[in-house]
């Protein structure tokens, strides 16, 4: 008889490296509970599907860190707000950018789609709330009312209002068809991170910084009940679908809570840390966390979690006794959302008023568009999850399966891993048993070991150096033992080798720096280009780099062909100095170089002229010639890619 195998109730399901630099911004898709968008200091907005290790598709465009990323409710459409205050929008079954909206003056902290309507509304920490429409890609109305940072945002489920949580402690409730805020819901002492609404009541929750979570009634417009004592600030609640209670997700624990009166259901301990997001699917929670690149997605079983009824007792803090509480009720206490009978109604257009006039397309809208690109990296998932909805089946759709638990005792577990299935062997070769029990051949060489095509400017060990170049050479039959003497010989013969380079640096340098001492910065960047050493040449480069005045237009004669030089090298810290010297120019003297190409020869003679229209010809030449490589260099992943990236849109004026 077999023993059953006792699941765990939450664990952790996957961690990936989302992108190349730091993560700032995600958010599930709440129909499917599949679906991970992630936004990163690389500029990108990565679809990840949940429990797969590969990207499905990455999405460029922005020039600045994605701070906010949302999906809307049927998962076809994407949009991210950045750092810069710029917004995009993107179609994810055509694979292809839909709008670029522009407007706010500070980075983007918020963004949510209207339930039906092709709106999207943003918050910045500009303390603005802006209404867009999509479709003709200009803003329709502008909110005023918040004096700090707009965190969250959210629409009521029938589209008629919209909430917004702020860093100055309170919530607001507009109304999206008159214009205007409705109510002001204060009392939280801190920032308020998140608000949701109920699915099917007037109901609004809210959580904060203070370490409580508010419930506001939306028909007498006050507070319902106050759960506090949360054992850190308030990043995540969600409602369960059915509207009986909910969740919050909270510093290495799941809590489940009801409100009238306020009462903790369940406490599930899960190790997910700050916890970003959840999603309800399958009768399973779906919680995704973040931490530098990395992202983690965790599940919690809620067929095995207390959601009505008896109240739990708390494990962490709270030790009161609490009276038998009945169940959440079948009825509604509060007047129910009227929400429209097909998907395809809009909601009323909103008053527009003269500061917020729609933009009309402009050519620079339209650059960034052509500039913002879909790329697919993970065809047979892309296709698997986006084309389907666009083609008319005669059999259901198959619905998501729910992710399998793993067994409670780690023993299991490893005998699991360890048991071979039918479905395994099948998806392997046979070995050969011959071939394996053959002995190895012997040789008298290894084979070479292949250095990396970058080497990084921070490791742990020197490239290029083996321990077998400073010993003498040892046949493998025979093995003699090592002479002391004979070690230290060859030890000695590679240092003396090191502090010759070593002097001829130090030499260099200061022969740059009695130069330097004069004041006279061309003759000193002449002298170390005439060295001939480009690790002379990238020390002064990363003096001169970070004081921005001491670039003039005939310095840049001189250092652009070294920075050609610099951005092929295979050191990543003469990369890195490279793009940045590089990045400087195209910022100071770019503008200036076109405009003097460009403007009308003068009359008569005017030598300074003459020689800083000779200047600005080199320049662009040179300019001309880097740029190809920049562009050839911008398809590259991780944060040179992201550096050729930004250059290469630097440098677009030069095509």
């Amino acid at each position: 008889m077999a023993t059953p195998v006792v699941t765990k109730t939450a664990w952790k399901l996957q961690e990936i490296v989302a992108h190349a630099s730091n993560v700032s911004s995600l958010v599930l898709g709440k129909a499917s509970g599949r679906l991970l968008a992630t936004g990163g200091d690389d500029c990108r907005v990565n679809l990840w599907s949940i429990n797969k290790p590969n990207c499905i598709m990455s999405l460029t465009g922005h020039t600045s860190p994605v701070e906010s990323v949302r999906l809307n409710t049927p998962e076809e459409l994407i949009v991210a707000g950045s750092q810069s205050g710029s917004i995009r929008v993107w179609d994810l079954e055509a694979a292809k950018i839909l709008r670029t909206l522009m407007g706010h003056k500070a980075n983007i902290c918020s963004l949510d789609f209207h339930p039906y309507g092709e709106f999207v509304a943003s918050g910045s920490q500009d303390t603005n709330i802006k209404l867009w429409d999509i479709r003709r890609k200009g803003c329709v109305f502008r909110y005023r009312g918040h004096s700090q940072a707009v965190r969250c945002l959210r629409f009521s489920p029938d589209g008629k209002w919209l909430a917004s949580a702020a860093d100055d402690h309170t919530v607001k409730l507009w109304d999206l068809t008159a214009g205007k805020m409705m109510s002001e819901f204060p009392g939280h002492t801190g920032p308020v991170n998140v608000v949701e609404f109920h699915p099917n009541e007037y109901l609004l929750a809210s959580g904060s910084s203070d370490r409580t979570i508010r419930f506001w009634d939306l028909e007498k417009f006050q507070v319902v009940s106050c759960i506090e004592g949360e054992p850190g600030p308030v990043r995540s609640v969600l409602f369960n679908p059915d509207g009986c209670c909910l969740y919050s997700g909270c510093q290495d624990s799941l809590r489940v809570y009801g409100w009238e009166p306020e009462r903790c259901f369940d406490v599930v301990l899960v190790s997910w840390g700050k916890v970003a997001d959840l999603a309800v699917c399958n009768d399973q929670l779906i919680g995704v966390a973040f931490s530098q690149s990395n992202v983690s997605s965790y599940v919690v079983d809620l067929t095995r979690v207390t959601r009505t009824g008896t109240v739990a007792q708390d494990p962490v803090q709270d030790s009161r006794p609490l009276a038998q509480q009945p169940a959440h009720p079948s009825a509604p206490l509060r007047r129910i959302y009227e929400r429209p009978s097909t998907a395809c109604n809009k909601p009323q257009r909103v008053k527009q008023n003269s500061e917020s006039e729609r933009r009309s397309p402009s050519s620079e809208d339209d650059r960034d568009e052509r500039e913002s690109r879909a790329e697919i990296q993970n065809t047979e998932e892309y296709n698997e999850i986006f084309q389907p909805k666009n083609s008319i089946s005669r059999t259901p759709p198959r619905r998501s399966e729910p992710f399998p638990a793993p067994p409670e005792d780690d023993m299991a577990t490893a005998k699991e891993v360890a048991k071979p299935s039918p479905a395994t062997d099948s998806q392997f070769p046979v070995p050969n048993l011959e071939v394996l029990l053959r002995p190895p051949a012997v040789t008298s060489t290894p084979a070479p070991k292949a250095e990396p095509a970058i080497i990084p400017a921070t490791r742990n060990e020197p490239i290029g150096l083996k321990a077998s170049d400073f010993l003498p050479a040892v046949k493998i039959p025979q093995q003699v033992e090592l002479v002391d003497e004979d070690a230290m010989s060859q030890i000695r013969k590679g240092h003396d080798t090191m502090c010759v380079v070593l002097t001829s640096r130090h030499k260099n340098l200061d022969t740059v720096r009695a130069v330097w001492t004069t004041g006279d910065i061309k003759t000193s960047v002449d002298s170390a280009v005439a060295i001939n050493d480009l690790s002379v040449v990238v020390d002064l480069l990363n003096i001169v780099n970070q004081k921005a005045s001491l670039w003039k237009l005939d310095l840049c004669t001189t250092v652009l062909p070294q920075i050609e030089k610099l951005l092929q090298s295979k050191y990543e810290s003469y990369v890195q100095t490279g793009c940045t010297s590089l990045k400087l120019i195209l910022q100071r003297f770019l503008p200036l170089i076109t405009d003097i190409l460009a403007a009308p020869p003068s009359v008569g003679v005017d030598i300074s002229r003459e020689e800083r229209l000779h200047k600005c010809r080199l320049c662009y030449k040179q300019l001309k010639s880097i740029s190809g490589l920049v562009k050839s260099k911008s398809s590259l992943s991780g944060r040179h890619g992201s550096a050729f990236r930004e250059l290469h849109l630097l440098m677009a004026s030069l095509d």
